[in-house]
């Protein structure tokens, strides 16, 4: 499973570390069970560019555009307490497989869900993997359309993927007052983040509630 691994590394913000690492990259990636060829292209960009014109480019593309966001559940929760409850039950998942998630990182975050995914076994790995889908299928079309280097990583997770990627609705706007009610904490003094779910841990929702009955949940009960 470490071609998952190879593509989290991929995503990341490019280090020095990051550039050094390419060949092994390469190495891991020949062995995919799916043809990785199309990442060729990303690979030899961030061999050819200057780091600090590599960085610039990464914090335009990922950090500066919201449509190209690496935290899953924005593009389908926006700011509603859907993300909030979405975000707890993601990290009990984590946690029941025994990853321990360091440093800032969301949960959400798609380098280290790729990361988590390296470290199950098969079967699991595309289950989840299939939940998430829909999410990395929008990013892709997203950067496609901008002609982004890194659009062809989320075309080789839609063909890991053991679920075909349908459509996203966009998440609902909401304004900075909306987002801070929605954020702050609750009457208990409570952040939302904080809560557990009432009656244990609730399935992870990868989809607008509603939109798609019985699909994109992990449907297990972490």
């Amino acid at each position: 499973m470490k071609h998952y691994q190879a593509l989290s590394v991929l995503l990341l913000y490019p280090e020095q570390d990051l550039i050094d690492s390419l060949p092994e990259i390469e190495a891991i990636l020949r062995q995919a069970p799916v043809s990785t060829g199309s990442l060729q292209p990303l690979i030899e960009y961030l061999k050819r560019e200057d780091l600090i014109a590599l960085q610039e480019n990464y914090v335009l593309t990922f950090d500066r555009n919201p449509s190209h966001s690496l935290h899953l559940f924005e593009h389908i929760h926006g700011e509603s307490r859907d993300r909030g409850q979405a975000m707890v039950d993601l990290m009990e998942e984590y946690k029941k497989h025994g990853l321990q998630m360091t440093g800032d990182d969301l949960p959400d975050y798609v380098p280290l869900f790729l990361e988590f995914l390296s470290q199950l076994e098969q079967e699991e790995a595309e289950r989840l993997l299939g939940d998430a889908v829909h999410v990395l299928a929008h990013v892709g079309r997203k950067l496609a359309a901008n002609g982004s280097p890194y659009a062809p990583l989320f075309d080789v997770l839609q063909a890991l993927s053991p679920v075909v990627a349908e459509e996203l609705s966009e998440p609902p706007v909401r304004d900075m007052d909306e987002a801070l009610e929605t954020f702050g904490p609750g009457a208990d003094g409570v952040e939302p983040l904080l809560r557990k779910a009432a009656g244990g841990v609730q399935p992870i929702n990868f989809h607008p509630r509603g939109t798609r009955a019985g699909v994109g949940t992990t449907g297990c009960a972490g």
